[in-house]
């Protein structure tokens, strides 16, 4: 076993490496850690880390190799950059020796819940907490399956090595490569473990529409008590973690899965969960999985103590805990369910201009599936005084290595072969903009969500919006039917359809980057106000 070991890492470049540390133990990963001094336990046993100068994604360093496999399929631009195959040799070969004489920890594990897509992974990291966080968000192997472990891709993260953009024509010292041809991740230069979960999320949002015609979806999924199959896509602050996140409901995950002719799946083994402001009365579920086992990222504590202090932000908002997904109590394994019955697109629109539920067509599904839309409100990051809009095509644009409009084609043929329906939620404000109005009660969204889980806005009247041309019901249990229709909330109507259509242009003018390669039904999707309106005024 050794001598195989050791001639797959030369295979790899790696040879002169002080100690190869293959699939340890949570419990040794821990103690490798602290031993290290790169991290503490908190009083609940989880293992407190810092990620060093990265605190997050960083997307402007995201680089693919530009070579024969990719240079006609990738959506080059500002999302997918190009690099070269010699300078990826180059980096790679630097990383190898920047590792001689050095401990490297050697994790193998894969993606995707369904067998039909299994991806075997080699996690190859410089810190042993990166390898805890491998494990925890990958699938894990069983000790029969390690035996006869063959890797499909590897991943490379070197936080110590760092680019010179001079030589290595990247953008600073911090880097993440795709090679899909050599099916290899580099990452260098950032401690992030988020880089390493985004990696293979970008490489299955290659493979699985171009090799299978599955649908790689950035979403939480869960099951009813039925069987029944819902899906949540959401920008941060939408609400999407807290919807999902139902007791009375099976969690199939909370952040990546596909979709085939069959079932709705999970891509990971684990969840990344979000950890600012938490609390027990308010997601008792995430805070219950924070316990020996759980990687915590960048958080603090209160003073004197190993207790974290959540509402502390003095590293970053961006404060996470990764565990794997049987933390979570009503989690479901193998995590797989049936195709979707409901599909809820959320946003928390700041302005108060779309309504807090409407269903949508096949087409406007495809439109604002690529649009992603949510808006940022005064105080969530430096210089943001008023509403801004805010687009993320597919509610995951820097992870999209092909163009928006093959994922929102896909979701629209699957739409067309199955009864489901789709649901806009707007979490955001009612009787006015960030500012005038109020944000949504919770418990009216809830109940929202519920009747369209259940069947109630099966049979009620429905109106269309005049600028969106959405379909909102006239009535739902549990809500005052004067907030279903947002203008009936406004007191100054002549202001309400002037902040509707300024946001409706603001959804097109997004909209024309992705024109060119749409079909005619998802342009029809779009709200009835031009490009032309905007300049005519």
């Amino acid at each position: 076993m050794e001598n195989k070991r050791k001639q797959e890492l030369e295979q790899l470049g790696l040879s002169n490496i002080n100690n190869a540390f293959w699939n340890l133990t949570v419990p040794a990963l821990v103690e490798k850690t602290i031993s290290l001094g790169q991290g503490v336990l908190t009083i609940t046993g989880a293992l407190a880390c810092d990620t060093g100068e990265f605190t997050g994604r960083s997307p402007k360093d995201k680089f693919v190799v530009f070579d024969e496999t990719t240079k006609k399929t990738i959506w080059w631009g500002d999302v997918n950059n190009q690099i070269s195959i010699d300078t990826f040799r180059k980096i790679h070969e630097r990383m190898n020796a920047y590792l001689i004489g050095r401990d490297i920890y050697i994790k193998d594990a894969y993606a995707c819940a369904s067998d039909k897509y299994k991806l075997n992974i080699r996690i190859i990291t410089e810190y042993p907490w990166q390898n805890l966080f491998a494990h925890n968000l990958f699938l894990r192997p069983t000790e029969s399956e390690l035996k006869n472990f063959s890797p499909e891709w590897t991943i490379l993260c070197v936080p110590g090595f760092k680019a010179d953009p001079k030589v290595d024509f990247t953008r600073a010292h911090n880097f993440t490569i795709i090679n899909f041809t050599l099916k290899t991740i580099l990452i260098g230069g950032s401690a992030y473990t988020g880089e390493i979960k985004k990696g293979i999320f970008t490489v299955l949002n290659y493979l699985l529409p171009i090799k299978h015609k599955a649908l790689s979806m950035h979403c939480s999924a869960n099951i009813g008590k039925d069987g029944d199959t819902s899906v949540f896509f959401g920008l941060s602050g939408t609400g999407k973690t807290t919807l999902s996140a139902d007791p009375n409901r099976i969690l199939i995950g909370d952040d990546e899965h596909g979709w085939d002719d069959d079932s709705v799946f999970n891509f990971e083994g684990g969840c990344y969960a979000k950890c600012v402001n938490l609390s027990q009365e308010k997601e008792p579920q995430i805070f219950s999985a924070i316990k020996f086992g759980t990687l915590l990222e960048n958080v603090e504590f209160y003073k004197g103590t190993q207790t974290v202090d959540y509402e502390n932000v003095t590293k970053t908002e961006n404060t996470r805990a990764a565990y794997p997904i049987d933390f979570i109590d009503n989690s479901i394994e193998p995590s797989i369910g049936k195709i979707p019955t409901n599909i809820f697109f959320l946003t928390a629109d700041a302005f108060g201009v779309l309504p807090p539920i409407s269903e949508l067509t096949v087409g406007q599904a495809m439109y604002h599936f690529i649009s992603g839309y949510t808006a940022k409100v005064a105080g969530t990051e430096a210089g943001v005084t008023e509403p801004q809009t805010t687009f993320s095509a597919c509610f995951g644009k820097p992870f999209l290595p092909l163009h928006p409009t093959q994922y929102a084609e896909l979701l629209g043929k699957k739409l067309k072969d199955s009864s489901i329906n789709v649901w806009l939620i707007n979490t955001g404000w009612t009787g006015g903009s960030y500012g005038t109005g109020e944000r949504i009660k919770l418990s009216y969204t809830r109940a929202m969500i519920t009747a369209a889980l259940n069947g109630k806005l099966t049979n009620v009247k429905y109106q269309e919006h005049d600028i969106f041309g959405l379909n909102m019901p006239t009535e739902c249990p549990g809500v005052p039917k004067e907030i279903l229709n947002p203008e009936n909330t406004w007191k100054n109507k002549t202001l309400y359809k002037e902040t509707a259509q300024k946001l409706a242009l603001e959804f097109n003018i997004n909209f024309e980057q992705y024109k060119d390669a749409a079909n005619e039904e998802i342009i029809a999707g779009g709200p009835k106000v031009s490009i032309v309106e905007k300049i005519t005024k």
